[in-house]
């Protein structure tokens, strides 16, 4: 799920200069994959703003995108920073959780 605002969080990281040497990337690379990402994406309109919520404002989006695209789980490495979704019905998994859920889910 995408929202605007979380993608320009997405591009506003992706194209530091530090994160273009780190990747290896060029900027012509990164937006290239940022607006493939965006094909591939389920679009979501933000109606509600639950904010605060979170202890970094820079994660606000990411919850906000998640409860109003209807997410089952908020899939990330930060987990402790989300640690109210769960009140809101949102599961939170790491990644390696959420492929051994869709694993034995098949």
């Amino acid at each position: 799920m995408l929202s605007v605002p979380l993608l320009l969080e997405y591009e506003a990281v992706l194209c530091r200069p530090l994160q273009l040497q780190a990747s290896g990337r060029s900027m012509e690379q990164t937006q290239a994959f940022l607006d493939a990402f965006c094909l591939y994406a389920d679009a979501v309109t933000l109606h509600y703003l639950w904010r605060p919520q979170l202890r970094d404002p820079a994660d606000e989006m990411v919850l906000e995108t998640a409860l109003n695209g209807r997410a089952d789980a908020l899939v990330t490495l930060n987990g402790r920073d989300f640690a109210v979704a769960p009140s809101f019905g949102l599961l939170v998994r790491t990644p390696g959780e959420m492929l051994n859920f869709l694993i034995k889910k098949d």
